[in-house]
């Protein structure tokens, strides 16, 4: 039998009748378990060396039509599908969204996997299970309202395992259950993803919203990804979810070195640790105590988890960069700290500087500090990240450890990010360069020399409508809201944060509207679509969803500027909802504060799928600038040493812009307008005016001018048709180099050495 033929006795056995007469949700049934079958059968990934790649979040989304395409299946499923009536989107829309993950951190880690298996490399991703994700978004009365977001049933991707561990807190021990879930490479070979949790959690716990008692740690412990850390109890409970995260993943490493035979003594010989961000930092100390436990050496343990571990550093923010109460660690998991302290000496005679102390001196441990002095590598995810990491922020470090320093450019899976998510854009390269991008994205190049193609251009630009199309649709069917498809889709997607300036992008829009009521009226509609999260205790940054969806409200009950001006907020921003936003911009927003977006990622797959990139010289963005060059990208705003020294001088004023500039001050009045107001939240919209006038700490009023005449200027270009296109083929021409399997290759020859 062939596959198809396969799939459907798969569906007589389960159900006992033919496709024909398969319900939708019987069709996802019968894929499901095929291809899990098929996962289970494929060929294990194995070698001498092993990569556990430990991060708080692995953000995977649905995973049927990325484990078809994987495994060489995806043609035979949709004929199968068909065959029943149905289209694979359809049956898509029945998978639950694995809620794993929350922004780039996550996504990064997914696209990380599938790029470590695609290579043939023996790596895991090492996490936990959480039951209720990070919340779900709904909008109320103009703003957002978080609500559990359950996703864990029956038809999951999930196997349980009879792998389990004693992890012992200061008051109690639990004892936890591994999860796996199979990550098929393009090979078709397979590694997994190994989630923790306890038997114990308990969801009904969650009472009002996602409010839940946070000291019942053994019925709490997985509940949430990022647990409220206002209070703290919510501080802690985040300390415990990072202990049991590592105590698991170190306890797993050293069971499968059992497993192999390896002694401990050989830990750095065949086991690589990937710290992703400083959650799983506790894992140094950890390893040591086990080790020690073992009866190796202190400094032998020491040694070895440090030829061991490698750090990836994510951001320069100060809140990301964790500093944990020593206090908070003896309450949780004391046994840490003597190992914490004695690793404190250690890095205090390799320096008496105390800004690289671990444990300073008000009593905070610092994670990265750890992570840096006791891992063989730190890399940045950008090359100008990495700049500022050297030469800024741990500069410090650098001076101590400058051959551990190095830049790993972020990158994508093209597997999720244009084969599955634009078939049509994937179908169109294939005929016009053949298929050996999806093996080697690096020959994507071959695409620009049709750039002045007359009917590659409009080939091309139907595709891109045919996009444009199947969102409005979707946004219709889903939140009635009415775009129009022949507007410019201008498209800012990310979590909710102000240094990426979602406000920046909100004043733009009052600036035109406001514009447009005086009679300037743009060549096009414009469509500005915004999707993402605001941390629930980050109460400014849901004052910023609650402008932008005031400003859509009215907007689109004025007749006057309706017609050529629309804003959309799409609900509940996921993996499932990005892939069908990044193929149908034309304009990828891109506006961090120049130095403070490490990379960013949402850049590299908006530039694949053809769209141009607005946006500061920050992150990969600079990269990007370099590939496509001057005329393929729209770049304004300050750099970032100037921003940098804005910090150290300390003479920012956003105030005095706001006085002396009467654009800025007309767009950021109007933030608090009777009309704004009448519709709105008046006191999340008095304190995002407030905050913009009298802190406006990522200094969007600064670049607010060259932000408004930068994006004039880039829609005033998508009028030359011609032209446009040819920006679009020189961008996607141009994504190769940000294919993660380029990055974990280069992860591979510089820090971990698999085989």
């Amino acid at each position: 039998m062939n596959t198809e033929q396969q799939m459907t006795a798969k569906a007589e056995a389960l159900f006992h009748k033919g496709p024909a007469a398969l319900t939708k949700e019987e069709v996802y049934a019968t894929l499901l378990a095929f291809t899990k079958e098929a996962l289970a059968d494929a060929p294990k990934i194995t070698g001498d060396k092993k990569l556990y790649y430990i991060s708080a979040e692995f953000l995977i989304g649905k995973l049927l039509s990325n484990n078809l395409i994987n495994l060489g299946i995806y043609n035979d499923a949709k004929a199968f599908v068909e065959q029943a009536g149905y289209t694979l989107p359809e049956i898509e829309e029945i998978e639950a969204e694995p809620s794993l993950g929350n922004g780039g951190l996550g996504r990064l880690a997914a696209c990380f996997l599938d790029s470590i298996a695609t290579l043939d490399l023996p790596g895991d991703g090492v996490g936990l299970n959480y039951h209720l994700g990070l919340f779900r978004q709904q909008f109320e009365n103009h703003r957002q309202v978080e609500y559990p977001n359950p996703w864990i049933s029956s038809e999951t991707w999930e196997n349980r395992t009879d792998v389990h561990f004693e992890v012992s807190f200061k008051d109690f021990t639990v004892t936890s259950s591994m999860y796996t879930i199979d990550v098929a490479g393009y090979n078709q070979k397979v590694n997994a993803l190994n989630l923790f949790d306890l038997d114990s959690v308990d969801d009904s716990i969650v009472t009002d919203s996602i409010n839940f008692d946070k000291e019942e740690i053994k019925k709490n412990l997985t509940l949430f990804l990022y647990p409220d850390d206002g209070d703290e109890a919510g501080r802690r409970l985040r300390v415990y979810q990072q202990y049991f995260m590592v105590s698991n993943a170190a306890q797993l490493i050293l069971k499968e070195m059992d497993d192999k035979g390896y002694p401990i003594e050989e830990l750095s010989q065949h086991v690589v640790v990937q710290i992703n961000d400083t959650h799983p930092s506790m894992v140094i100390p950890e390893l040591i105590r086990l080790l020690t436990a073992r009866g190796m050496s202190f400094k032998a343990a020491v040694k070895q988890v440090e030829n061991t571990c490698a750090y990836t550093n994510h951001t320069i923010l100060a809140e990301a960069l964790e500093k944990w109460p020593s206090q908070y660690l003896e309450d949780i998991c004391p046994q840490l700290m003597p190992i914490i302290k004695q690793l404190d000496e250690i890095a205090r005679t390799r320096s008496s500087n105390p800004a690289t102390a671990i444990i300073d001196q008000d009593g905070r441990v610092h994670m990265a500090h750890m992570d840096i002095h006791f891992s063989q590598s730190t890399n940045g995810v950008a090359a100008i990240h990495t700049d500022i990491l050297k030469n800024e922020e741990l500069h410090d470090f650098y001076e101590l450890y400058p051959e551990r320093f190095n830049n790993k450019t972020n990158g994508v899976t093209f597997r999720r990010w244009l084969i599955a998510c634009n078939p049509q854009l994937t179908a169109f390269l294939d005929r016009k360069i053949g298929d050996g991008w999806k093996q080697n994205a690096d020959l994507l190049e071959e695409f620009e020399s049709l750039k002045n193609d007359a009917g590659v251009q409009a080939q091309l630009q139907a595709i891109k409508q045919e996009k444009k199309n199947e969102l409005s649709t979707y946004i219709y069917n889903h939140q009635n809201i009415v775009v129009n498809p022949d507007s410019i889709y201008d498209i800012q997607i990310k979590r909710l944060h102000e240094y990426k300036r979602q406000q920046m992008n909100a004043l733009y829009i009052i600036d035109k509207y406001l514009r447009i009521k005086n009679g300037e009226i743009p060549a096009r509609p414009i469509t500005c679509i915004f999707g993402a999260k605001a941390a629930p205790a980050y109460l400014l940054a849901k004052d910023i969803i609650s402008l932008i969806l005031t400003l859509g409200d009215l907007i689109r009950n004025d007749p006057e500027v309706s017609p050529y001006l629309n804003v959309v907020m799409v609900e509940n921003y996921n993996v499932t909802l990005a892939e069908k936003l990044i193929p149908a911009a034309d304009v990828s927003e891109q506006i961090s504060l120049a130095s403070k977006e490490a990379s960013g990622t949402s850049n590299m797959k908006f530039m694949l799928n053809g769209a141009v990139t607005l946006g500061t010289d920050d992150g990969a963005n600079v990269e990007i600038h370099e590939l496509v060059g001057d005329d393929n990208i729209f770049i304004f705003g300050v750099d970032s040493d100037t921003v940098i020294n804005h910090y150290k001088n300390a003479d920012y004023s956003s105030r005095q812009i706001y006085e002396s500039d009467p654009v800025v001050k007309r767009t950021v009045d109007f933030i608090t307008d009777p009309a704004m107001m009448a519709i709105g939240d008046p006191e999340a919209l008095t304190r995002v005016k407030n905050d913009m006038i009298n802190k406006d700490w990522f200094m969007a009023l600064l670049d607010l001018h060259a932000y408004i005449d930068e994006k004039d200027k880039c829609f005033a270009a998508y009028e030359d048709r011609q032209a446009w296109a040819e920006k679009m083929i020189v961008n996607i021409s141009k994504a190769g180099y940000f294919s993660s399997d380029r990055t974990i290759a280069q992860y591979n020859q510089d820090i971990w050495h698999l085989k």
